[in-house]
């Protein structure tokens, strides 16, 4: 954690008496939408290249992102000296790609889809031998993530339980190992959408199981696998895995907007729409949630707020 202190926030753990009210257990709040770039991206981008030697620095680094994982490379190999050329998709909006490339990051837009663009980044990293950055199956970027855990529980000691969003798992593991190294008992539950439930299906069954197709607002966590370096780590740490839908991550966004005038992501409301959905299973006094971002295109409030009445209506 000391060598991330120089160059990423202490983001804040709050908490709020309505939400503790309406939860029944304290809720803390680590906000990682304050973090630099506006998500938890950036702790495990700038680990992994605090690993690199200097060649390694100087002959750059690649990546494919259509998203936070993308702005947190690019700052982070703009911190350490290093070249960043990041792939994204041809219909990434475009203010992801002037924020990647404001940090200085080269932009290489290719294909239709996330899987296309690494698959381009891959063939781009063979051809100059720049490190790859992967979005969370690393073990070096899957250890910066694990700093917010050691973070949260400097702040509040009472900590029983984290709940956290899962993508492909690069965040719930790196957090899940730091939190059970400093308390062997906490409670790691682990939260994905239920249009993207790769993570989820693998952990329940004990094989590993593949989305054919992904659908859901909480683009961040929209992965179509598991890691293969994650998913052992999951089934170790991870006490439980649950699902929400998009309208349980509408109505959280919403939420946390009217009430505490917070903006969340999809990927960083998922946990606290599984806290309402599950809040009388989930026992705890005292519950971590990690709001992983807050980078969400304003255009998509009106859909956001017709989920969140669509599940209202139907309660």
């Amino acid at each position: 954690m000391e060598k991330l202190t120089p160059i990423v926030h202490r983001t804040p753990l709050l908490t709020s008496n309505t939400t503790n009210k309406l939860l029944e257990k304290n809720v803390y709040f680590k906000m990682e939408n304050q973090q630099k770039t506006g998500a938890f991206k950036f702790r495990g981008a700038s680990f992994k290249l605090m690993q690199l030697t200097e060649e390694q620095l100087k002959t750059g680094v690649i990546t494919a992102s259509a998203g936070n994982h993308a702005q947190g490379v690019a700052l982070a190999a703009a911190k350490l000296g290093a070249h960043a050329t990041i792939f994204m998709p041809e219909k990434t909006p475009l203010a992801k790609v002037h924020a990647t490339r404001n940090y200085g990051a080269s932009v290489v837009l290719t294909g239709e889809s996330f899987q296309e663009a690494y698959e381009a980044s891959m063939k781009r990293q063979m051809q100059t031998g720049a490190v790859y950055i992967h979005p969370f199956d690393d073990y070096d970027v899957m250890a910066g993530q694990g700093t917010i855990a050691m973070e949260m529980m400097h702040q509040e000691d009472r900590l029983d339980t984290i709940v956290i969003p899962i993508g492909g798992g690069g965040l719930i593991s790196g957090a899940a190992v730091a939190a059970k190294h400093v308390n062997p008992a906490i409670k790691i539950i682990g939260v994905q959408a239920s249009g993207a439930s790769a993570m989820h299906d693998s952990y329940h069954s004990h094989n590993v199981k593949h989305s054919k197709s992904v659908s859901t607002i909480a683009e961040g966590i929209a992965v179509k696998q598991p890691g293969q370096h994650t998913l052992p780590l999951i089934r170790e740490y991870v006490d439980d895995i649950i699902t929400v839908t998009d309208e349980e991550i509408a109505s959280a966004i919403v939420y946390m907007l009217e009430r505490n005038k917070t903006l969340m992501e999809g990927a960083g409301a998922a946990s606290l729409g599984a806290l309402f959905a599950h809040h009388k299973q989930i026992t705890s006094r005292h519950c971590g949630v990690i709001v992983s971002g807050g980078n969400m295109d304003i255009g998509n409030l009106p859909k956001i707020q017709r989920l969140a009445e669509k599940l209202h209506h139907s309660a």
